[in-house]
């Protein structure tokens, strides 16, 4: 194991965090966008450009669960690494990637992009708090308080 576990779950809640404020860096551009603020050329500059932090952050935080042997909290992430992955990878080979700025204006693409953010969201949102119970869990292993005196009646403070 590289971290103790307590750093592990740390680095899961910055990375978690950092994730966080990244879709909601997406929504509120694709809120732009449809309120017509942006251009759909410079939003889907705009959110092209963080794809693959995206994708690098969540494969980063799945090796590194795997690699401390957390095997449930890496399968309950794999899910979304396979998502991301096919995201990235089922991109037509004539758009600019996952936002194309010809295309996010027909089929209703700003909704399914919008909703798909929210989803993201919501998976983010519960995995913090789950990674900061397991943090709160490995940080009180063992005995944080001292019971070897527990008959005792303390009558100073």
């Amino acid at each position: 194991m590289i971290l103790s576990d307590s750093l592990l779950f740390c680095v899961s809640i910055l990375d978690t965090g950092a994730l966080l404020f990244l879709l909601i860096y997406f929504v509120i551009t694709l809120s732009d966008l449809e309120c017509d603020y942006l251009n759909a050329q410079e939003c889907c500059s705009r959110l092209n450009a963080w794809v693959m932090p995206k994708f690098i952050a969540h494969v980063f935080l799945s090796v590194l669960l795997l690699l401390h042997n957390h095997w449930i909290l890496a399968c309950l992430n794999l899910p979304m690494t396979f998502w991301l992955l096919y995201e990235v990878y089922t991109v037509p080979s004539g758009n600019l990637g996952v936002y194309d700025a010809i295309e996010i204006h027909n089929r209703g693409q700003i909704k399914r992009h919008m909703r798909d953010c929210m989803i993201y969201l919501g998976y983010y949102l519960i995995f913090f708090f789950l990674y900061l119970y397991c943090l709160i869990t490995s940080l009180l292993k063992g005995d944080p308080i001292n019971r070897k005196d527990e008959g005792e009646i303390i009558h100073e403070f």
